[in-house]
């Protein structure tokens, strides 16, 4: 009976421990401390232009089954500061972060004359790049009054970027 006691006691705990440890696993992770860490440049972020429609659409189809945020990227292959910027959402520190708060979709705006309408639906006119719109799964803007903070990403440290994008998500 003493040793059946031990083994129930034992599976209980055993059991708590388990159920402890996946819950800690689905707690949400907290905004990366990166500092000042040296980010590369991603080199090609951008599909191509046409690409892009069908990238939003999925996108958000994702988000309403995750319940994550869309963080809609507006650049160019060409564009310094959205490569940095691609750079900063791709850095080891902070790429677990951002995969589970959004789903990213890089827009390739080419020379200002590819995907404009898709900016125009979310109340967006885009004048320079990178542009990062954080919008909710039912589409809600969250940060329409900066859409534009992000867009000297080279002179930002990567810790401004995570920042930036952890105030903008937590809007409602």
């Amino acid at each position: 009976m003493v040793a059946l006691r031990s083994f129930s006691a034992l599976m209980l705990a055993t059991t708590l421990i388990s159920f402890s440890g996946a819950h800690m696993a689905l707690a949400a992770q907290p905004v990366p401390q990166v500092g000042t860490a040296q980010i590369t440049a991603v080199a090609h972020p951008y599909a191509a232009p046409e690409d892009a429609p069908q990238a939003v659409e999925n996108a958000f189809a994702e988000a309403r089954k995750t319940g994550r945020k869309v963080l809609i990227d507006f650049g160019a292959n060409w564009c310094p500061d959205c490569r940095v910027l691609a750079g900063v959402l791709d850095h080891p520190a902070v790429a677990p972060w951002v995969q589970e708060n959004f789903v990213v979709v890089p827009v390739n705006v080419d020379h200002f004359n590819k995907n404009m309408d898709i900016a125009r639906k979310y109340g967006v006119t885009i004048k320079a790049i990178p542009v990062a719109l954080i919008v909710t799964p039912e589409g809600k803007v969250l940060n329409a009054d900066a859409t534009l903070e992000l867009g000297d990403a080279r002179s930002m440290s990567a810790q401004a970027v995570v920042d930036k994008l952890a105030e903008w998500s937590n809007r409602t």
